[in-house]
């Protein structure tokens, strides 16, 4: 499971470039909105390990500041 979300975002990254790919060459006649769908759903689960990279680096790590 730890793993798991950096496998979606990989698996996302790999259907927006096989698909523009397949698209490009005119094999597939996709919809641009489904373009963009997956590359929310990438950008969304990207957003979500980084947010919880940095809460686990801030409760390890306490900030103090200096006055």
């Amino acid at each position: 499971m730890k793993y798991a979300t950096y496998i979606m975002i990989i698996t996302f990254g790999s259907l927006i470039v096989l698909g523009t790919v397949l698209k490009l060459l005119g094999f597939l006649a996709i919809d641009s909105d489904w373009f963009w769908f997956l590359a929310g759903m990438g950008l969304f689960f990207e957003g979500v390990i980084s947010l919880v990279k940095q809460k686990r680096f801030d409760k390890k790590y306490k900030i103090v500041e200096r006055d």
